[in-house]
């Protein structure tokens, strides 16, 4: 029996975030999410429901030499089954797999990491969150994720500490000190407050040798979805 995956949206469009912004791509965008952090600017209301190779020919109907397909969400991993059939699928199709997480799901990640090319990994830091801490569960996610090609986001808000940001950046230099960190500042912050903080948290990157860029949400100021 094939697992029935919910999933909100299969659309082209651009990618406006991290290091691989500007690239085409078939967005799959997953609904539900395991985390409900102060910032998250999407809001999922409601789903369509697939089998795998019902997902797969809708896919197909976009393809247009896109770089990849970027599955997104909400939090692809909560429907791990049906993403692992997905993958498998798209993979043995000649797809490059794209997937962006929140990081916080290592058990899942490491079910369908084999099907998984590019791996696009949130880092949940508590004071721009506002939820607990993630450190444990990161830690093991990006262990697995390193298997292949990986790079990390953080959300850089006005209340974002100091002290989360090195805790972040102690942990990449632990577990894959060559992984590049997206500095991303909080749309819905004063832009004067968290720009002042994003020098600081370069400046720190820089002395720790981990690789840290500011990239802002670009599809927004664009105009693309």
């Amino acid at each position: 029996m094939n697992t029935k995956g919910k999933i909100t949206e299969v659309f082209e469009s651009v990618q406006g975030e991290g290091i691989y912004i500007g690239e085409e791509q078939i967005f799959v965008r997953f609904f539900g999410c395991n985390l409900e952090c102060k910032y998250c600017d999407t809001k999922l209301d409601s789903f369509k429901e697939y089998e795998p190779q019902e997902l797969l020919n809708e896919i197909n109907l976009h393809r247009n030499g896109q770089h990849s397909i970027a599955f997104t969400g909400g939090e692809p991993l909560l429907q791990k089954d049906f993403l692992k059939e997905a993958l498998r699928l798209t993979s043995g199709e000649g797809f490059t797999n794209y997937l962006e997480t929140n990081g916080t799901l290592p058990e899942a990640l490491e079910e369908v990491i084999e099907h998984v090319h590019i791996v696009a990994m949130d880092m949940k830091l508590p004071s721009s969150t506002w939820l607990s801490s993630f450190w444990e569960e990161h830690r093991r996610f990006l262990k697995i994720a390193s298997r292949k090609e990986v790079f990390l986001k953080a959300i850089i808000c006005e209340t974002t500490e100091e002290d989360d940001f090195r805790e972040c950046v102690k942990l990449i230099k632990e577990i894959n000190k060559s992984a590049v960190l997206v500095l991303q500042p909080n749309d819905f912050d004063r832009l004067a407050r968290v720009i002042e903080k994003l020098k600081k948290f370069k400046s720190i990157s820089r002395k720790e040798n981990v690789t840290a860029c500011v990239i802002a949400q670009m599809h927004k100021a664009a105009g693309l979805r």
